[in-house]
C-alpha cells in the first residue's frame, strides 16, 4: 500500500530509525491492512478505520498466542502510522491511542556473573597465545571481549568503524540507536587486543583494509566480508556454552547486561553507565540496580547470620 511505504520511507529518511525496526513496522502494518481489507490491502482507507476495528485485531492476535511484547510492537506501529496521516495528510484523530494494552512482564536481565566473564576472557587469551596466526580464533575472542569491556549493542559492534577504534586515545566511537554517536572508553588490555587482531587481519590479502578507506569495518569475515548479526550470535553462544555458562540467553545482550550489571556492583554512578550504554533515558537504566538489589539481597541472605532463619532457611 502507498501510504505504508511512504510511513516506511519517513521513518528511514525523516526518523533516521533502524532498518530492523522499520522493517518491523513494515511487516505489521501489511499484515494489519491484509485483515482490515480481507486479503485487499490497495482497498484499505485510513480514515474509515475505528479503534473499535483496532481492538477486534489485537484481540484476535491474543487468541491467536501472538506474545505481550509482540502486540504492543504492533500497536506502536499502528500509533506511529496514524500519527503520521495526521501529520501529512490531514486524519483528523488517531484511532490507536485507544488502545489499551496489557503490561509486559517485568523480566531482570539476564547476566553472566563476573568470574565466568574473566574465565572466559582470560581463557581466549591463553588459546590467541597458542596459536597467534588463527584469524578466526583472535577475531571471535576480540567479538567477545568487545561485547562485555564496553557493553555496546550487537548492532554497534557490527557497525564500529576501523577509522573510530582508537586505541592510542583508548577509545571507540560508535554509532547507537537514532544514529547518534557516542564515545566509549576502552582500557589497556583490550587495546592490545585490537593492535594484535589488527595485525593478522592486515597481513593477509584477503582481509586487509586500505588505511584511506574511512568505511572499512573493525571486525571481518575471514574472506574480508563485514560482520553479520548472527555470525555474532553464533559466536556469542558457542562461547558461553563452551566455557559452561548457564543462564536462560546466552547472547550478545546478555553480555551487555553483564557490562552494566557489573559496573553498578563495582560502585559506578548510574548515569555514568547510562551515557555507556547509549540509553536515552535513565529508566532504562534503571532495571540494572534491581539486578544489583537482588544480588546484594541474596549475598546478605547468605552471609549475615541474623538473616537466617530457625533450621537453617533464608529469611525475606
Amino acid at each position: 500500500m502507498k501510504l505504508i511505504e511512504e510511513f516506511l520511507d519517513y521513518l528511514r529518511l525523516e526518523l533516521n530509525y533502524s532498518q530492523l525496526t522499520v522493517s518491523a513496522y513494515g511487516t505489521d502494518l501489511r499484515v494489519w491492512a491484509d485483515y482490515a481489507t480481507d486479503g485487499h490491502p490497495e482497498q484499505l482507507s485510513p480514515t474509515d478505520v475505528t479503534t473499535s476495528d483496532l481492538r477486534l485485531w489485537v484481540a484476535q492476535l491474543a487468541s491467536q498466542g501472538v506474545s505481550v511484547r509482540s502486540i504492543r510492537r504492533k500497536a506502536s506501529a499502528l500509533r506511529s502510522f496514524f500519527r503520521f496521516l495526521m501529520k501529512r495528510h490531514g486524519l483528523a484523530s488517531n484511532p490507536a491511542t485507544g488502545l489499551i494494552l496489557a503490561k509486559l512482564p517485568k523480566d531482570l536481565p539476564v547476566y553472566v556473573r563476573p568470574e565466568d566473564t574473566a574465565r572466559i576472557i582470560d581463557d581466549g587469551k591463553e588459546e590467541a597465545e597458542e596459536s597467534p596466526d588463527d584469524f578466526t580464533l583472535l577475531r571471535d575472542n576480540l567479538i567477545v571481549s568487545l561485547l562485555y569491556s564496553t557493553g555496546m549493542r550487537c548492532s554497534e559492534l557490527v557497525g564500529l568503524l576501523d577509522v573510530n577504534t582508537d586505541t592510542r586515545k583508548g577509545e571507540l566511537k560508535v554509532l547507537g540507536k537514532r544514529n547518534k554517536e557516542r564515545i566509549i572508553p576502552i582500557g589497556p588490555e583490550l587495546s592490545d587486543a585490537i593492535d594484535t587482531y589488527r595485525r593478522l587481519r592486515d597481513a593477509s590479502p584477503l582481509t586487509s583494509i586500505s588505511p584511506s578507506d574511512r568505511e572499512s569495518p573493525l571486525l571481518v569475515t575471514r574472506t574480508g566480508s563485514p560482520l553479520y548479526r548472527r555470525l555474532v550470535y553464533r559466536v556469542v553462544n558457542r562461547t558461553l556454552t563452551e566455557g559452561n555458562v548457564h543462564a536462560s540467553r546466552l547472547s550478545p545482550h546478555t553480555l551487555r547486561h553483564s557490562f552494566a550489571t557489573d559496573m553498578l556492583n563495582a560502585g559506578a554512578p548510574i548515569s555514568s553507565v547510562q551515557q555507556l550504554l547509549g540509553h536515552a533515558s535513565l529508566a532504562s537504566t534503571q532495571i540494572y540496580t534491581h539486578v544489583t538489589y537482588s544480588e546484594l539481597k541474596n549475598n546478605y541472605q547468605l552471609a549475615h547470620p541474623r538473616a537466617l532463619k530457625k533450621g537453617g532457611k533464608n529469611g525475606n
